[in-house]
């Protein structure tokens, strides 16, 4: 694979959308597993790193009091601050993961779609930023399309196997897709039941 840089520049002069987060039922409906699969109706403080053009981010948005987006490449910070420009409880930083993880506390980190770009190290590395931005009571979820990406040494399916082996968090639920894996984590076991007294 060429360098990060030069891969995802590549993508965005071929278009504004090149994933079809706008226009395609599989990623409609994925964004709607995400969000269905957070235990919480609301969270506080909420990172999505590699934010791409900001889909995600606008429908996270509507579950966050503050929510931190970013995304290494240029054109994808342009189009996502667009996106974005009519909420003013989201704030969009340009970052190169892992090693531009920005500074504060969260009590949601979204890892979408992002973890097989990194090597090995890379993820490591990742990984343990996210869970030392974590609140005590944080969650983490990840999304990651399964099949092999030409050029990427991981595999979505390693990347979850890494996050749920270093996070060392309760794992609160999993869909296995036939095309991609959703896990959640989170530093509070109690079920959505639980939290609302119905168990």
């Amino acid at each position: 694979m060429p360098s990060r840089a030069d891969y995802f520049d590549a993508l965005f002069e071929g278009g504004d959308d090149p994933w079809g987060f706008k226009t395609r039922w599989y990623e409609q409906r994925k964004r709607a597993l995400t969000l269905a699969a957070l235990t919480r109706p609301r969270y506080a403080s909420a990172y999505e790193p590699g934010c791409a053009n900001g889909e995600l981010s606008a429908a996270l948005a509507d579950r966050c009091d503050q929510l931190l987006v970013s995304d290494g490449n240029t054109r994808a910070l342009a189009l996502a601050r667009v996106r974005l420009a009519a909420l003013p409880h989201v704030h969009v930083l340009q970052a190169w993961l892992p090693d531009e993880w920005p500074p504060g506390r969260f009590d949601l980190v979204v890892i979408s779609e992002v973890g097989y770009y990194l090597d090995a190290t890379a993820l490591l590395n990742l990984v343990d930023r996210a869970r030392q931005s974590l609140d005590e009571h944080g969650t983490v979820l990840a999304c990651h399309w399964k099949a092999p990406i030409d050029g990427c040494s991981l595999t979505g399916s390693q990347v979850h196997e890494q996050l749920g082996q270093q996070l060392d968090l309760p794992h609160l639920l999993r869909v296995n897709d036939a095309d991609f894996l959703l896990d959640v984590w989170c530093g509070d076991a109690t079920s959505t039941a639980q939290a609302e007294g119905l168990r």
